[in-house]
């Protein structure tokens, strides 16, 4: 009983990433139909990869023609920053069987990391709140994409701001996390840095990555020597 009730603790946090998850999974789903995928195909492509710039970036290479090691590549790229999200959130998560690890990992999201970081360094978490987090932005992020290939072309792009919806979302998540002058120095060198590659580095999808690096390991660095 006691998971259970962790497990739809879990649930309700992850309500907010819902609202942001289902118009995106619509435009997704809608995209993804206008290439020429299947009903299956985006299901699947949700379910498995699960990653929202990802998908997008691949359904983009997808119609462009590029073949398959370019988008494995570039997808991986994109995706690198899992190890940083995964390397935060382990010292939070001790105690627990590889299994177990595993299926917490496949969820990890931008989103609900930054919820679940944000509500772990407020106190201790247990692993099936964390667990219920995973299972509900997934649900909605399929079912989003699954209803946008049904609806295909009758969303137009951009309509009601849905291409905004997942930036602000997550820029309120990050706002919550932000607690000492440090860390608004990190945010502010990070969006820094961002735009200054932006400007002198080809391409686009890696930037973001370099920047938070960067950026934090010159927030760590200052920590340490304060």
């Amino acid at each position: 009983m006691r998971r259970l009730a962790n497990l739809r603790a879990g649930m309700r946090a992850a309500l907010p990433i819902v609202l942001g998850y289902v118009p995106i999974g619509l435009a997704f789903g809608a995209l993804a139909r206008q290439i020429g995928l299947s009903l299956w195909q985006i299901g699947l492509m949700s379910a498995i990869v699960y990653a929202g710039s990802s998908q997008f970036i691949a359904v983009s290479l997808l119609g462009a023609g590029a073949g398959l090691l370019t988008i494995v590549a570039t997808t991986f790229l994109v995706n690198l920053r899992h190890l940083l999200m995964s390397s935060a959130l382990s010292p939070h998560l001790p105690r627990l069987s590889n299994r177990f690890l595993s299926l917490l990992a496949y969820g990890v999201t931008d989103e609900t990391f930054a919820l679940n970081i944000t509500r772990l360094r407020a106190a201790p978490l247990p692993a099936f709140d964390i667990l219920g987090v995973h299972l509900t932005a997934q649900t909605a992020w399929l079912l989003g994409s699954l209803a946008g290939g049904l609806l295909g072309n009758l969303i137009p792009p951009g309509s009601f701001g849905v291409d905004f919806a997942l930036p602000a979302m997550f820029i309120c998540l990050i706002v919550l996390q932000v607690r000492h002058r440090l860390d608004v120095g990190v945010v502010v060198l990070a969006g820094g840095l961002s735009l200054a590659l932006m400007m002198v580095l080809p391409g686009s999808h890696y930037v973001a990555i370099v920047a938070a690096m960067a950026a934090a390991t010159i927030g760590v660095a200052i920590h340490d020597a304060g």
